[in-house]
């Protein structure tokens, strides 16, 4: 795959844009509906957060493929309470302290006074809900993985009922199982070819010639390869000595163009959004 890869000014896709700046919202909304997939990273602050909600919903209804990173899952769940449950006021304390309906809260062990170290950080275990969701066909496990963190807010566990009674599912979630890790929709009745967020940073393991099975994926469904290639690979069983099979050999997906939209600018954006996309670029030799 020969990636081009694109990155939008997410605050000149809010509403607000179009009054004030007509010429730039629509060039930025050009560039989503012109791209195969939409890539949300990392973030911090609320600069640009309406615009990253806007981005999660277009790929949802109109079935682009979808990868969330950090904030990218934040979002993708508040676009799905205000859309599909209809709590159109649903919203992360980090913007609006006030939300009477907080999709994301503020994790509470970590301290609201101190900054420097206080992050959820480092190498920690997602325990897979299920065996035949897209996250354990991609990285081939069937109990858990283990993925890197930078984050100080998380999906509010008290709604995650509500959003899975709608289609949202929390396929992955940490060992209390009280921490929601990764997200997908719902296979039937969405019929979407690839909707999958993740907590954690997968650009933080991403190698040149080892991809994270969650960008590898999102690539894939870009280029609409993802079904051919999961079909060569066995769907991982309930077993713990069970040996994952290798992934085909790259050269079988062909040489094409594909064209992806980066989803940036709000507050200042942490170190994984530039590791996603310096690793995407890398990996698939794109150019910015």
């Amino acid at each position: 795959m020969k990636l081009q890869l694109d990155w939008v000014e997410v605050q000149y896709l809010e509403r607000e844009a179009k009054e004030t700046d007509a010429a730039k919202y629509e060039t930025s909304w050009q560039q989503v509906r012109a791209a195969d997939g939409v890539l949300v990273p990392g973030g911090f602050g609320n600069r640009g957060v309406e615009g990253k909600i806007l981005a999660a919903q277009y790929a949802r209804e109109h079935k682009v493929p979808y990868l969330g990173i950090c904030l990218g899952m934040q979002v993708a769940v508040i676009e799905f309470a205000r859309n599909v449950l209809g709590v159109k006021d649903a919203d992360s304390t980090e913007f609006n302290p006030g939300t009477p309906n907080p999709a994301v809260v503020f994790m509470p062990e970590i301290s609201t006074k101190h900054m420097g170290g206080t992050m959820r950080l480092g190498g920690r275990r997602t325990v897979l809900q299920s065996i035949s969701c897209l996250t354990a066909k991609l990285y081939q496990k069937e109990q858990y993985i283990d993925e890197r963190h930078r984050h100080r807010y998380e999906v509010n566990p008290e709604m995650v009922p509500q959003l899975e009674a709608a289609g949202l599912m929390f396929v992955g979630k940490d060992e209390t199982g009280e921490r929601m890790e990764v997200v997908e929709l719902q296979e039937n009745p969405s019929g979407h070819p690839f909707y999958a967020a993740a907590q954690f940073h997968p650009e933080f393991k991403s190698r040149p010639g080892r991809a994270s099975p969650l960008f590898l994926g999102f690539i894939l469904a870009s280029g609409k390869r993802l079904n051919s290639y999961l079909t060569s690979r066995a769907t991982p069983q309930p077993s713990p000595h069970s040996t994952p099979v290798k992934p085909s050999p790259a050269t079988s997906l062909g040489l094409e163009g594909l064209n992806l939209s980066a989803i940036g600018g709000s507050g200042s954006s942490s170190s994984g959004a530039a590791a996603g996309s310096g690793a995407s670029q890398a990996l698939f030799k794109g150019s910015s």
